[in-house]
C-alpha cells in the first residue's frame, strides 16, 4: 500500500491511499487481484494516515490472505508493530524486491487517482 499527498497545496490536505492486492514471489509481481482506494482531506497525523490506509484495505475486492506491506516512511517510521495493531492480516515494512514492485505499483495508483480527485 502507498499513500500520495501527505503535504499541503494551496492550503489544503488530500491523501489519496491505493492498497494492491497482488500474488508477489520474491522478485516481482505473478498478478494483481485487486486495487482498493480511500481519501481524505485532513492533515496527515499517524492516526489519520492509518486510518486512511486501513479503509483502502477494507475497499480491496477481496481481502488479502498475507501480510499488508508499506515502507516505514508512510507511517513516519513508526514500528510496524505498532503500525500493525489497525491492520488484518497482519502489517510489515518492505523486505523482498516483489513486496518493493507491489508498493511502487501502490504509489503509481495513489498518485494517478490524486490527480483525478485534485
Amino acid at each position: 500500500m502507498d499513500i500520495s499527498g501527505r503535504h499541503e497545496e494551496d492550503g489544503e490536505y488530500l491523501m489519496v491511499a491505493a492498497a494492491v492486492h497482488a500474488r508477489i514471489d520474491s522478485a516481482r509481481i505473478r498478478s494483481v487481484e485487486g486495487i482498493g482506494f480511500a481519501a481524505a482531506r485532513e492533515g496527515p497525523t499517524l492516526e489519520a494516515t492509518v486510518a486512511l490506509a486501513a479503509e483502502a484495505v477494507g475497499a480491496l475486492p477481496t481481502p488479502p490472505d498475507g501480510p499488508i506491506v508499506a515502507e516505514g516512511g508512510e507511517f513516519y517510521e513508526e514500528p510496524a508493530e505498532r503500525v500493525g495493531l489497525s491492520f488484518q492480516p497482519d502489517f510489515k515494512y518492505v523486505e523482498s524486491i516483489g513486496e518493493r514492485e507491489t508498493v511502487q505499483a501502490a504509489h503509481h495508483a495513489a498518485y494517478a487517482a490524486r490527480d483525478l480527485l485534485r
